[in-house]
């Protein structure tokens, strides 16, 4: 039975894995004979398989002025287009290196696994489709190595096998035959991350040249991704929506060249724009004149095409009242809102509830009897707040007076006479101005908000009083003076507010 050399190992071992890559590129072919509709690399074609044969050059620690001979293996590799001028790939390669000098020399075997990124000169500054494509790339990722040096002192290293970060830079050249093939050449500057694969771990780690020969494949049809019949390369309009017609460049079809495609285009003979969906606008106003109230006069999307001069909302042809201030509320005719139909606007109306005149600005009249109740007064008890019975009526009569006027606020003032402190005689004054107010409210006038208290304490008196008299003497006067009193006024008027 023979006995087999190490070197005889070693060339079964690569012819192994030589099989197995040729095995993958046949299997890589047929499926691409077979169907095109896979992926896709370029613009149209954006995913490219690439299979290759690689020289590798050493250059160590053992031969550290130039690199070693040629020693073969090869590659697969995955492309993916991200750019016109990028490429992302993944690709793993297998291989073989040795050196010998002296009585040094290593036998070993590289695997790699390396991420790319390739800068392409065609699809940026030459075409996509060029014949001639240079490219540079660099790549990063690991390294897998077994390794049988021997030493000048005549020590062995066996087996050795260690996994280790590597990366590479270098440039190509693609030749593109069709659509489907190329085929390449690129050389490369690679890098491991240790210094062992010769045996010596000293110096400079280990690098080599890697000169790649290969074919590539690009997986699919043409990319059409709006289903026009026009490949994305060429599409002008790639997002053209289902089943419109375009023109050569892909885009829709456009009869009188309006910039608004016919079918988008409402009027589709006659040129217009694109704010009135392809519509003529004699008046640049923004509405088309099919829908144009007024045609030859630029006016308002919301008013069909006509001018508000006064910017009321009721268009000048309509508008009754065509210098309404801006912002006044308006009726449909034009004219300023009269919800009392006095004859004075709402806008200018004090009372715009109650039908008054122009002198009164809006507000009516108080009548005689009105005055009448008005100028009554509420009167309290010695040292009292509350309303007593006798003057609720008074009081009845104040709420049917306040619903004759619905927009006059009510002024209810609260006084106190002399005995006490100001401080004291002040508090009782407002309580005595709540309490008639409340009493009002509780008998449902409308609007609570227009009735106002003030309270005035002992300041404001009716009649004078002699306070060196005995109290008996001038109960009379006091009484008079401890009081409710009211003011009925429209809000800009007069009402005694201090």
């Amino acid at each position: 039975m023979p006995v087999l050399s190490y070197q005889n190992i070693l060339g079964r071992i690569m012819q192994t894995q030589f099989t197995k890559l040729s095995s993958i590129a046949y299997a890589l072919a047929f499926l691409l004979l077979a169907s095109t509709n896979l992926f896709a690399q370029s613009s149209d074609q954006r995913t490219n398989v690439q299979i290759y044969g690689s020289a590798i050059q050493y250059r160590g620690d053992i031969n550290d002025e130039e690199y070693g001979d040629l020693e073969w293996g090869g590659g697969i590799g995955i492309n993916r287009y991200l750019s016109p001028t990028f490429d992302a790939g993944l690709h793993v390669t297998y291989g073989s290196t040795e050196a010998s000098e002296g009585g040094n020399m290593f036998d070993a075997q590289i695997g790699t696994a390396m991420l790319a990124l390739r800068l392409k000169m065609y699809g940026n500054i030459l075409k996509e489709d060029a014949f001639i494509g240079p490219y540079l790339q660099i790549a990063g990722g690991g390294a897998w190595a077994k390794t049988d040096a021997t030493r000048m002192d005549g020590s062995r290293q066996e087996d050795y096998k260690f996994f280790t970060a590597a990366a590479r830079g270098g440039a190509g050249i693609r030749f593109r035959f069709s659509d489907a093939v190329s085929a390449f050449v690129e050389t490369n500057y690679m890098i491991i991350g240790q210094d062992k694969i010769d045996g010596y771990d000293t110096g400079d780690n280990d690098r080599f040249l890697m000169h790649n020969v290969g074919l590539g494949f690009n997986l699919g049809r043409a990319a059409d991704a709006d289903g026009d019949g026009v490949p994305d390369r060429r599409d002008d309009c790639p997002n053209t929506p289902t089943g419109v017609q375009v023109d050569k460049r892909g885009c829709p079809i456009d009869t009188d060249t309006d910039g608004v495609p016919d079918y988008q285009d409402e009027c589709p003979t006659e040129a217009g724009t694109a704010a009135t969906k392809g519509c003529p606008d004699r008046d640049n106003d923004g509405v088309a004149d099919k829908d144009d109230r007024c045609p030859d006069e630029a006016g308002l999307v919301a008013l069909q095409g006509c001018p508000d001069a006064d910017g009321d909302g009721v268009a000048d042809n309509e508008d009754r009242c065509p210098d309404t201030p801006a912002g006044v509320q308006v009726g449909a005719d034009g004219c300023p809102l009269d919800a009392d139909g006095d004859g004075v606007p709402d806008y200018q109306d004090i009372c715009p509830n109650s039908p008054g005149t122009l002198a009164t600005k809006g507000c009516p009249e108080l009548d005689a009897e009105t005055l009448r109740l008005i100028d009554e007064k509420v009167r309290f008890e010695f040292d009292q707040a509350r309303v007593q019975d006798a003057y609720k009526q008074l009081l009845d009569s104040i709420v049917v007076a306040l619903q004759k006027y619905p927009d006059h606020v009510l002024l209810i003032q609260g006084h106190a006479d002399y005995i006490g402190s100001e401080e004291y005689n002040q508090a009782l004054s407002e309580a005595r101005a709540e309490n008639v107010k409340e009493y009002l409210v509780s008998q449902g006038v409308q609007n609570p908000e227009r009735l106002v208290t003030r309270g005035y304490g002992e300041s404001r008196p009716l009649v004078e009083v002699n306070e060196r008299l005995p109290k008996r003497r001038t109960e009379l006067q006091r009484r008079i003076n401890r009081r409710v009193g009211f003011q009925l006024n429209t809000p800009d008027l007069q009402l005694d507010m201090e």
